[in-house]
């Protein structure tokens, strides 16, 4: 494997960086945007058994808070469901924000790396040819090993860029999506909340 990177002259580091820095994201993405961690059924179930039997107070609402990032957006609007319901949706709108933009931390990052490895890997093509064609104008055709080192050069990048690059882009876009319906998600079970707070809806036993 170092004899491959080494073959691939200078511009394997960058793309090596990348790849570190493209599966430390991943990895920590899939851990992150688990959706039992960001709206655990459980937490929505307790809100609504809390709210039936009227045992909703300023503990639970700490408990709620720290739960999970769905906790965190209810708690927002529950402690200000006294001041009306455009004050409540202001409450949870301005949570859901913070909540979102951490949701999306680090995905520009990784689309950022998706987007520059691939022309890495180009940028070595176009170097490994450069070093061929001075070659060929020092030394003729005769030497083909120096030949061959210039054109594996270039072919090394590419490859190695396009294979950072694509499973990267795939998990850039896995990601985005899965931040999507997790704000769905969240947004319905808010718009839920606000109408049981304001008597538009009624809970029965199982949840909303």
């Amino acid at each position: 494997m170092f004899e491959l990177l080494k073959a691939g002259g200078i511009l394997m580091v960058p793309i090596v960086a990348c790849s570190v820095l493209a599966l430390a994201i991943i990895l920590e993405r899939f851990w992150t945007l688990r959706p039992s961690r960001i709206a655990p059924e459980q937490t929505i179930n307790e809100l609504w058994l809390w709210i039936k039997k009227k045992e909703l107070n300023g503990r639970k609402l700490k408990i709620l808070q720290g739960s999970s990032p769905l906790g965190r957006i209810l708690a927002g609007g529950l402690m200000n469901a006294k001041h009306g319901r455009e004050i409540m949706k202001e409450s949870i709108e301005h949570e859901a924000s913070q909540v979102i933009h951490e949701l999306e931390r680090f995905l520009n990052p990784l689309g950022t790396v998706a987007t520059i490895t691939p022309l890495l890997g180009l940028l070595g093509t176009v170097i490994g040819m450069i070093k061929v064609f001075a070659e060929i104008q020092l030394a003729g055709v005769g030497d083909a090993g120096n030949l061959a080192g210039g054109i594996s050069e270039a072919l090394i990048t590419t490859a190695a860029g396009l294979s950072v690059a694509i499973p990267a882009l795939i998990c850039h876009r896995y990601f985005i999506r899965r931040v999507d319906e997790l704000v769905v998600n969240m947004e319905q079970e808010a718009i839920k909340l606000v109408e049981v707070v304001h008597g538009d809806r009624e809970i029965d036993v199982e949840g909303a």
